[in-house]
């Protein structure tokens, strides 16, 4: 039986450890248990954001360290996924996913984790069909550590993914090959977006019939309800975290979801509450809410440019990115909820959740 646990840790810097080594000190976990660190840092979420990479380097280190192996093992054994960006009232934090094994028999679904890496892709493959079909097949292979048997079972898969920089796009242009954009902005959404559509292609939420490199980026029609996917300049292969519920787990939390039809979607925060196991009527208690260990949630300016018929200025903003206007609205939508701005929110969210919305999930302590 898997015995999987989740714990969240305020960040007084991208290379703040210090709440991991409280828990290492107090016993509540074993180093050799982690799995994954999901971080949500104040970097400004783009191309030039180093603070994922300070943040990731820091976090290795210690637990290399800690455990007196290399931080190249570490990395062998540990998802870094590092997530920039934390405008408006959105609290920088890291969540600690860890499990271990134990005897037992199946029994009520508790939190199982997943945990793959892909290889590291070349510049040219980033944002195409190649990108797709790895990230597809190293889902499965998540799905199965996590020893989650239906896909219905699987509420949130996290990525992290690479992007194009200037020495990327002119490596390939060496070897006489295209990348899908030059823009390294923009490369971003094409990665987020071939990673999203690898998790769909992994759960069956869309077909490879229906996937090429046309769809990539731009058929908004074909998305995955449960994916939330986060483009870095510090790697070049897709690092993945997977979150769901097993028979074979007897952990003491459990995970739910719903999905953002727009970035004020009350009603979808609540339903992943409802999802993840709490019941009440109107807004949870605050008995209730002490339960609740972390949302993760997308957020994305409507391509449109409006929200319930009202017009916004997100992607007309020159001066912040609409990424940075769309993490703020919807943190501050779950904070008000939830009464507490400590949540995470990724931002950019091609093939996640519907075209201005995006997949929110909950874990809570049953």
């Amino acid at each position: 039986m898997l015995n999987a646990k989740v714990f969240r840790i305020e960040m007084n810097s991208p290379d703040d450890v210090s709440g991991l080594q409280a828990l290492l000190d107090n016993g509540e976990l074993q180093a050799s248990e982690i799995l994954a660190i999901l971080g949500k840092t104040e970097g400004n979420g783009c191309v030039n954001d180093f603070t994922r990479g300070f943040s990731t380097m820091a976090f290795r280190s210690f637990l290399a360290k800690h455990q007196g192996i290399s931080e190249e093992e570490v990395e062998e054994q540990v998802a870094f996924v590092m997530s920039g960006g934390t405008e408006g009232v959105m609290t920088p934090h890291a969540t600690i996913f860890a499990q271990s094994e134990e005897e037992g028999e199946p029994g009520e679904p508790g939190l199982a984790i997943g945990v793959a890496f892909t290889r590291d892709f070349l510049p040219e493959e980033i944002g195409t069909m190649t990108m797709v079909e790895e990230v597809a097949q190293r889902v499965k292979e998540a799905m199965a550590a996590a020893k989650i048997e239906n896909r219905e079972d699987v509420h949130f898969v996290q990525i992290k993914c690479p992007l194009l920089t200037s020495d990327r796009i002119n490596d390939a242009k060496r070897r006489g090959k295209e990348v899908v954009v030059t823009d390294t902005y923009e490369s971003m959404g094409y990665s987020r977006a071939a990673s999203a559509l690898g998790i769909g292609l992994a759960l069956g939420e869309v077909s490879r019939e229906d996937l090429s490199d046309a769809v990539i980026a731009k058929d908004w029609d074909f998305y995955s309800a449960v994916a939330s996917t986060s483009a870095g300049v510090e790697l070049m292969n897709c690092e993945i975290i997977l979150l769901g519920n097993s028979a074979h787990s007897s952990s003491a939390y459990r995970i739910g979801h719903a999905v953002m039809k727009d970035s004020i979607d009350l009603a979808a925060v609540l339903a992943s509450l409802k999802d993840a196991g709490l019941e009440f009527q109107g807004l949870p208690s605050r008995e209730q809410l002490d339960r609740v260990v972390n949302i993760f949630a997308k957020a994305e300016a409507d391509p449109t440019g409006f929200v319930r018929g009202r017009r916004t200025t997100m992607l007309t903003d020159s001066d912040i990115n609409h990424t940075r206007h769309a993490r703020a609205v919807v943190n501050g939508v779950i904070a008000g909820v939830v009464g507490d701005p400590m949540v995470y929110v990724s931002g950019g969210s091609e093939h996640q959740g519907p075209a201005g919305g995006g997949p929110i999930a909950v874990i809570v302590k049953k």
